[in-house]
């Protein structure tokens, strides 16, 4: 019986510290998500290179498979924005953060308003990023997006 007892308190005790912690660095993890899709919209190849670890796994919304050195090759690609392009400007709503130590999954829905010659579109994703921090630097090592339907209106009776 104590075996018993003892095996359980173990168990409990080895599944508890597998349980989300609360975030205690879910406000540094929010602004760097922040600063990021601050720069994003701009291709700004510096904050690209904070953001993602150099092993980074990342499944697009359109089921392309990539790593950091294809993100940033495309990001120095494209450059800049010049005056006339498109721009698109993104935002975060409903940032959900589970920190497992030196672990983080930060899932979100990602906005994305583009205007185009004075036309806005909206698009929305939903992401999830798992976060390592590594010298004290939180970075994303796996990224999933996935595209949101539009919502269509019910048809009328």
């Amino acid at each position: 019986m104590k075996r018993i007892l003892l095996s359980s308190i173990i168990l409990l005790t080895l599944s508890s510290g597998l349980q989300a912690q609360t975030a205690p660095d879910a406000p540094e993890l929010t602004k760097l998500l922040q600063d990021f899709l601050a720069g994003a919209g701009h291709n700004d190849a510096a904050m690209h290179e904070r953001f993602w670890a150099d092993d980074l796994i990342y499944t697009a919304s359109a089921g392309r498979r990539i790593g950091k050195a294809d993100i940033m090759k495309e990001v120095r690609e494209e450059g800049p924005p010049k005056p006339g392009d498109e721009t698109t400007v993104f935002s975060a709503e409903d940032i959900r953060v589970q920190q497992y130590g030196d672990t983080a999954i930060v899932a979100f829905r990602l906005v994305g308003t583009t205007d185009k010659a004075g036309k806005k579109t909206v698009n929305n994703y939903l992401n999830t990023g798992t976060f390592l921090k590594r010298d004290g630097k939180w970075q994303a090592v796996a990224w999933q997006a996935t595209v949101m339907p539009e919502k269509k209106e019910a048809p009328q009776p």
